[in-house]
């Protein structure tokens, strides 16, 4: 789709704020999604803004940030507005970095994560549907296998985003994956059962749920029972798409909190889950989804600080 229509503006996101740490993250977690384009000074995305396709523009100016979204058609003031803010809170530039770092300098572990990774933000997806696939895609199995699912999914059936020179695949839209069959979805894509969750999903998100931003407004009791009405979303998945954060361990990464809380790999790692679970929100609490993001993104040279091997597989 080409997208003819663009404004911009710019943003002054709060200190500390790492432009390169925050939109291409070190564990290569990309921004939206995994066919974006980084220069070292711009990142070009798409994604789904209000429920259109969008492409982004994002350009590092010191302490600011050059933004600017790219739309197929016109859109009045007020819808305009409303995607400034989805796009301001979707790369975290209202996010105060503060608390959670007094607590992390004091802390033996995230003291070193805070020092490589200083400026670094949380990010997310302003569509619960590109969220909620990527933790279902994520579930029981190895990154590399994650990996290739999330790319054919993507290249099957994103959309295409035409503009400012770039072509950007963005992560399919709830809307396209509902009329598919499970059946056709899993032998496109190579993704087995988790198909049968993704169809669901999409017809339930399709169908109307709230979106990131009404989840955000919640209780965060009430944001994670929401959640966990949605086909193929566990507490893992949850706590990955809740907007108000969680510690979310499945079989692989609980071994590398178990090594950093206990020294050790569990002897059975779905038994461990959670233990680890457990220790990880006593530990850091209402800081404990920031904890975990800065430590998976900070695996190589805490390993080195902590003369230990962290690599999650």
């Amino acid at each position: 789709m080409k997208l003819t229509y663009s404004f911009g503006w710019e943003l002054a996101p709060k200190a500390p704020y790492d432009f390169a740490l925050t939109v291409q993250k070190p564990a290569r977690w990309s921004l939206f999604t995994e066919s974006e384009r980084y220069d070292g000074s711009t990142l070009w995305t798409a994604t789904y803004l209000l429920g259109r396709l969008a492409g982004i523009e994002l350009t590092s100016r010191g302490a600011k940030i050059a933004a600017r979204i790219h739309l197929a058609k016109r859109v009045s003031r007020a819808e305009a507005e409303a995607m400034k803010k989805e796009l301001s809170t979707a790369i975290g530039a209202d996010d105060d970095l503060g608390e959670f770092y007094a607590m992390a300098r004091k802390d033996p572990i995230l003291r070193h994560t805070i020092r490589h990774l200083r400026g670094m933000h949380d990010t997310s997806s302003p569509t619960i549907f590109s969220e909620a696939c990527l933790a279902i895609l994520l579930q029981m199995a190895p990154l590399e296998r994650s990996n290739a699912m999330m790319s054919a999914f993507i290249e099957k059936y994103g959309a295409i985003a035409e503009f400012a020179g770039q072509k950007i695949r963005a992560w399919p839209s709830a809307k396209r994956i509902a009329r598919l069959r499970a059946s056709q979805l899993a032998k496109a894509c190579k993704i087995g059962y988790r198909a049968k969750y993704i169809v669901a999903l999409a017809r339930k998100i399709d169908a109307g749920f709230p979106s990131t931003a009404e989840l955000h407004a919640m209780p965060p009791e009430e944001a994670k029972r929401r959640l966990l009405e949605l086909p193929g979303i566990g507490d893992y998945s949850a706590d990955i798409i809740d907007p108000h954060g969680g510690f979310p361990i499945d079989s692989w990464s609980v071994e590398v909190f178990s090594k950093l809380f206990y020294g050790k790999t569990p002897a059975h790692n779905r038994d461990a889950i959670e233990k680890v679970k457990r220790e990880g929100l006593r530990r850091w609490g209402r800081f404990a989804w920031m904890a975990f993001y800065y430590v998976v993104q900070d695996l190589p040279r805490l390993s080195k600080a902590l003369k230990t091997d962290l690599r999650l597989q």
